[in-house]
């Protein structure tokens, strides 16, 4: 993979979608307990469990923390796998408070203790980390998605046993670090796989990145 390849494609994709405008979410707070909310969830399911803890004024740190379990798992069932994201969501809460009392706190940590202490807590892997880490801190790390490897193995660009950490190199190792970059970059790819790069039936013929790389291999 080179600069030229992956400046070529963030090209091509800015031009076909335009700005993203992401990460959906008032607060650093909110963002993350999306962030939480999205694992194997679409994210209009999640919309709606974020609605859900806004009506009745229970999205902030002190007040999730409260919230009885049976509760928040009721407030947070349309974005599926309730009882398991109750419990990552109380996992994360407990963490901050035990560590560092209040979660505005995170904002002081510099990046690299920031992204640890997060792959600390249970239920909390690298693509939430970072996906937190980048959009409510606003670091420049680059997040990595099984849209970003199902593109790039498309496309010839990696092989298939490269694993996250390989791939986030490629990108920050080939770009500058810069956030606004890499939270573009990664909405971008987000919206490549929903609308093209579809696992089953990708629709290579309309895809804007047709011509990168000769085509995909299939």
């Amino acid at each position: 993979m080179t600069e030229n390849n992956l400046n070529t494609i963030y090209d091509k994709l800015i031009s076909h979608f335009g700005p993203q405008n992401w990460w959906p979410g008032d607060t650093g707070f909110e963002i993350c307990v999306g962030a939480i909310l999205t694992q194997n969830t679409a994210w209009t399911n999640v919309e709606t469990a974020i609605m859900n803890l806004k009506s009745i004024h229970t999205l902030g740190f002190d007040e999730m923390l409260a919230l009885p379990d049976s509760q928040l798992a009721h407030l947070i069932k349309p974005a599926g796998y309730f009882n398991v994201k109750t419990k990552r969501l109380k996992n994360f809460l407990k963490a901050i408070k035990d560590k560092y009392e209040t979660f505005d706190a995170l904002s002081d940590l510099d990046t690299q203790t920031l992204r640890e202490f997060l792959l600390s807590i249970s239920g909390i892997g690298p693509e939430t980390a970072d996906s937190m880490v980048l959009y409510a801190f606003n670091r420049p790390i680059f997040v990595v998605d099984a849209y970003t490897k199902r593109i790039l193995l498309r496309h010839s660009l990696i092989d298939e046993e490269a694993d996250y950490f390989r791939i986030q190199d490629y990108f920050t190792d080939h770009l500058d670090e810069d956030e606004k970059l890499f939270n573009e970059y990664h909405a971008l790819i987000v919206a490549t796989g929903k609308h093209f790069c579809h696992k089953s039936k990708p629709k290579c013929d309309k895809c804007p990145l047709k011509e990168i790389n000769g085509g995909p291999t299939l």
